[in-house]
């Protein structure tokens, strides 16, 4: 088996060995995986941090040793910038842009240099409103993950992945972790909120704030009214989801 990680800003992950084909998720600078299939210009890959899987370019990360993956893969403590966007210095004195969230614990891997924020262990439940709201009106992009486009799954995934928890990439997976809970009168902010259409399948998902709010991205990362029945949009006056389940995850 092949190792990769990602030494670029962000990499689309797409369903197929396509550029036209549709982008599922994205790689941060920083990520690694295993290579599953290796074809001329593409290769599917398993994510390390979620298992999720996809086609990447082949000309979009490094080969990597299996002693070097497990030594990244066992790192306890990984560093997540904390700056909506912040460099790293290459070699020969380039620069290269780096979104919040992005993975500088094997930094001295690819000879680079990093001189920002970052965060480095757990923090308390209160600190993921706190990393919510930097994400805060960007716009919404399917399987995005940046400040520069995000999907309510992944706006969910990188809050956590920054404040130090794990949770899976799509909100039907993520639906499948923590505990539920029986009334919103119960959930504490930084609980998740899980939405489903009419055919009874989950299909979004938010985090909840103090008094009945809460953030989530549709149309853009945005705030609105939570309750019993589900998300009532502020700026259409009606409700735009409807309540499943609320789930405390940490």
């Amino acid at each position: 088996m092949q190792f990769g990680i990602c030494h670029l800003s962000i990499v689309p992950l797409r369903s197929l060995p396509e550029d036209s084909s549709e982008m599922t998720s994205q790689l941060l600078y920083g990520d690694h995986f295993k290579v599953l299939e290796q074809r001329k210009n593409w290769s599917r890959i398993r994510m390390a941090y979620d298992n999720y899987e996809g086609w990447i370019g082949n000309n979009q990360f490094l080969s990597i040793s299996e002693p070097d993956y497990g030594q990244i893969d066992n790192d306890r403590n990984p560093r997540y910038t904390s700056d909506l966007i912040s460099f790293v210095s290459t070699e020969n004195n380039s620069l290269i842009p780096l979104v919040l969230g992005s993975n500088v614990t094997s930094i001295d891997f690819f000879g680079h240099k990093f001189e920002g924020d970052c965060i480095d262990c757990k923090q308390e439940k209160i600190h993921l409103l706190d990393t919510a709201l930097l994400y805060l009106n960007a716009p919404y992009l399917w399987g995005g993950k940046t400040p520069f486009g995000i999907d309510c799954s992944g706006l969910v995934q990188m809050v956590y992945k920054i404040n130090g928890y794990g949770i899976l990439r799509d909100a039907t997976q993520q639906a499948t972790q923590g505990d539920a809970l029986s009334f919103i009168e119960e959930s504490q902010p930084g609980d998740l909120a899980f939405f489903d259409n009419k055919e009874g399948i989950i299909n979004h998902v938010g985090i909840i704030m103090k008094d009945n709010y809460i953030i989530h991205s549709h149309g853009k990362v945005r705030i609105d009214r939570l309750d019993h029945t589900g998300i009532f949009n502020t700026d259409i006056k009606s409700y735009s989801h409807k309540l499943r389940v609320i789930k405390k995850i940490i």
